[in-house]
């Protein structure tokens, strides 16, 4: 959809309504608010709005609503599908003022929060409590955009994904109306799950106002280990051997050769320049974590690990899981003046050796351009990403490896994204994963909750 807005009036209109200092036409707030982190090309918003509180972002929705003017919700941009690129102009409304911890609900591990809460500055207050918010998307992301988004993360083996920890939300539809879904029960049986249908709806379908999260105590003993191998298909197979064994690890992250040897030149890591595994187990007593780790590394050297250093203290635990998080700052600082793309699939876990197998091929194949593969393994999630001159045959290659990659993946029984997200460059599949009555139905529900199409557009469906 394209929209010319009366700036001046629609300026004015919102002025009256928010406040003069809680909208801005200016170019750098709307630069500001015109790409995330992903590689996807940046689109100006015509104005960015702060709200304060629900009812301001209800009469913003309203207001939109009525005069059809695109509406984006904003979080930290720290995604990396282009989600909140507001490719169709209009209003991008920005939560980080919307940042309280409503209400701690220590004895029931939950926690009420606003949608601007970040996630690491909200798990600092928690660790007052003996709590912590378990996915861990490694940004500083808003607690709103992991919801929108369906963040993941390196914990997901363990805690599961954002979905698998919110019991409750607070919705603004696109006409202004206010929804509220679940409950602080943590089982719940009442009705049509809503609060799924919004968990990964990268604002197409609503604003997030409110969230009431599942916490989990902070564990008392922690232990990591680091694995080598001399292939990244034997690391694959590995990771599959360790969770068909059933020992729960809180992290398994794949790390290929060209990754490591990035990590150690920024971080000087000294990690052996082969395909690594990360792994964290969590546990009730250190005797558990010593028989656990004794059982991964019997399980890696049966894989043909060349090396495995299990024990690490925290502070080579802190350093390590920072320099996997880092990572993907560090590639792209790594090659200046190069453009990127980053995807990512996932797949059931007996089929990730062959999809990381087919992975290391297909990049082997855009050589001499440099690929990088790691992968929140543990739950069949891989990401790939290459390095490439802005030039019409290396984009070419660049986008027909993507495009086998994901559909190897699907053939798999996996899907297009585990966790980045639609957004702009994945809406392409969303037939082929899912099928035309499947896609058809979406595009039913999104026009009976935004019918004039307002809520950020062009992303997720077809």
């Amino acid at each position: 959809m394209a929209v010319v807005l009366d700036e001046n009036a629609v300026l004015n209109a919102l002025k009256t309504m928010l406040g003069a200092d809680h909208v801005s036409a200016g170019s750098s707030d709307r630069e500001l608010h015109s790409r995330d982190q992903s590689a996807h090309a940046a689109h100006l918003p015509d104005l960015v709005a702060w709200s304060d509180s629900t009812d301001q972002v209800s009469r913003l929705a309203a207001y939109a609503n009525e005069h059809g003017i695109p509406l984006t919700g904003w979080g930290a941009g720290s995604s990396l599908e282009g989600n909140p690129i507001p490719i169709c102009g209009g209003i991008v409304v920005d939560f980080s003022r919307m940042n309280r911890i409503l209400e701690v609900y220590a004895e029931d591990f939950q926690v009420r929060v606003q949608p601007g809460v970040l996630y690491k500055d909200m798990n600092q207050v928690l660790a007052k409590y003996g709590l912590f918010f378990a996915p861990d998307p490694g940004a500083n992301a808003s607690i709103g955009g992991m919801v929108a988004n369906n963040a993941a993360g390196t914990r997901t083996p363990k805690y599961g994904a954002t979905r698998d920890n919110v019991l409750a939300l607070e919705v603004v539809l696109a006409s202004g109306q206010v929804l509220r879904t679940g409950s602080r029960s943590v089982k719940q049986s009442a009705g049509y799950d809503l609060t799924h249908l919004f968990l990964g709806s990268e604002g197409t379908l609503g604003l997030i106002t409110e969230a009431t999260l599942r916490l989990a105590p902070i564990p008392e003993h922690v232990s990591a280990a680091i694995a080598t191998f001399p292939s990244t298909e034997a690391a694959a197979q590995a990771i599959f051997e360790i969770m068909g064994a059933g020992l729960g690890p809180a992290a398994l992250e794949l790390v290929n050769t060209a990754a490591v040897a990035a990590i150690n030149r920024a971080e000087q890591l000294g990690l052996v320049e082969t395909p690594n595994l990360f792994l964290e187990f969590h546990g009730a007593s250190e005797a558990s974590l010593t028989d656990v780790l004794r059982m991964v590394e019997s399980i890696c050297k049966e894989a043909g690990c060349q090396t495995y250093q299990s024990g690490l203290g925290r502070e080579a635990r802190a350093h390590l899981w920072q320099a996997r998080h880092r990572l993907a700052e560090i590639l792209i600082r790594s090659h200046p003046g190069l453009h990127y793309a980053i995807t990512d699939v996932a797949v059931p876990i007996s089929q990730y050796p062959a999809l990381v197998s087919a992975a290391q091929q297909g990049l082997e194949k855009l050589s001499p351009m440099n690929s990088y593969i790691v992968g929140h393994a543990g739950d069949g999630n891989m990401h790939t990403t290459t390095f490439y001159d802005d030039t019409a045959e290396q984009r070419t290659l660049v986008e027909n490896f993507i495009d086998q990659l994901v559909e190897h993946a699907i053939t798999l029984g996996g899907t297009c994204t585990g966790e980045h997200g639609i957004g702009i460059g994945k809406r392409k599949y969303m037939q082929r994963e899912h099928g035309e009555v499947a896609v058809q139905t979406m595009q039913r529900i999104k026009h009976l909750l935004d019918p004039k199409g307002i809520l950020n557009p062009g992303k997720i469906l077809p």
